[in-house]
């Protein structure tokens, strides 16, 4: 199992399996603002991607050049099978700490 993932790695990891195919560094950087409302930078997202690059829970992929004059390929990102078993983990992990456990505002909304 790799070692235990920065905040932003998991971010990640999360980003990349909700986008799919359409998951490459702006739209994972746009994808982790929506889910969580907080403003991360490129650089970090980046440097979260290259780092679960490494420990090989994600793989690159480019896709087709975009279809304008000088239009580059983007560098996409998926999850490996190992990135996968690793976010499932870390969602039974989660799951569990949260079970059953409430807080006084919430009994004040039933």
């Amino acid at each position: 199992m790799p070692p235990d993932l920065h905040q932003i790695e998991l971010l990640s990891l999360v980003a990349l399996a909700r986008l799919g195919d359409e998951a490459y560094g702006v739209t994972v950087r746009e994808e982790i603002g929506r889910l969580t409302g907080r403003d991360v930078s490129m650089a970090a997202v980046y440097a979260a991607l290259d780092r679960l690059e490494r420990r090989k829970l994600v793989k690159p992929w480019l896709s087709a050049p975009r279809a304008e004059r000088g239009g580059r390929a983007r560098r996409h990102f998926s999850l490996t099978a190992a990135g996968r078993d690793h976010l499932g983990r870390e969602r039974a992990v989660a799951m569990r700490l949260w079970n059953g456990l409430t807080f006084e505002s919430d009994r004040g909304r039933r």
